[in-house]
């Protein structure tokens, strides 16, 4: 039996058929398949998991900014208590006389008796001693002096005033007359009290020391520059 001669391109032609048929199904289910997407069930897991970090995500922000506020008012703290803190320092150093001060005030000069015409001896014996100053020391105390210093020495509560003949040593420092006592207070007050009837400069006066008393709006005492040790002195503890 004889093909006819045009079964080869008819088979081609099939062929071709069956093949683009077969793509275009492949094609459809693919389409088909992008259609359809997330299945229902997972879309809304999913819409689930996003609310859910979206809430996760705003308790996060919100304590973020919570834990920012605590760390600038624990800063702001911090530098508040610092300041406190030297301020509280800053006022025990000038308490204990550790710092130079200045303020309104009097110099009070003390020195021995003049010597005779032609230089033949005192007028007077009488020498100033640790005592003397001592007196005036706490005289001007008493009227209110805040800060206290002789010949550059400032006046602790570890200060000694102490006779070592012929000199006087304060602050283990030698110093020699004329004594110049520094005084830091109301002016008129400390004057008064040391120039009262029958007081502390008259009695000096009267074993012939040269006293002099000068008021100034403004002096400005030394800190004491010695170390300031505690040996045996130990701080109370409470509880």
């Amino acid at each position: 039996m004889k093909l006819p001669a045009k079964l080869p391109a008819y088979l081609s032609l099939a062929l071709v058929a069956v093949v683009l048929g077969m793509l275009i199904a492949f094609q459809f289910r693919v389409t088909r398949h992008i259609e359809q997407g997330v299945p229902a069930g997972r879309a809304q897991e999913l819409a689930l998991e996003l609310r859910q970090l979206e809430k996760d995500k705003s308790k996060l922000k919100a304590e973020a900014s919570d834990l920012n506020l605590k760390l600038d008012r624990a800063t702001r703290g911090q530098a508040e208590a610092e300041k406190a803190l030297e301020d509280e320092l800053a006022k025990a150093r000038l308490l204990a006389g550790l710092v130079p001060v200045t303020g309104p005030g009097i110099e009070v000069t003390l020195d021995n008796p003049p010597q005779q015409s032609g230089g033949k001896g005192p007028a007077s014996l009488y020498t100033i001693r640790d005592e003397d100053l001592l007196r005036v020391i706490n005289e001007l105390r008493g009227a209110g002096a805040e800060a206290l210093s002789i010949n550059g020495q400032r006046i602790v509560a570890q200060t000694e005033i102490r006779w070592a003949a012929p000199f006087i040593n304060v602050n283990l420092t030698r110093v020699v007359p004329p004594y110049h006592i520094l005084a830091i207070g109301e002016p008129e007050n400390l004057k008064s009290a040391l120039e009262i009837p029958g007081g502390l400069v008259e009695y000096l006066r009267d074993l012939g020391v040269q006293v002099s008393i000068r008021p100034y709006e403004r002096l400005t005492l030394p800190g004491y520059s010695r170390p300031m040790e505690f040996r045996y002195a130990k701080p109370v503890l409470k509880g």
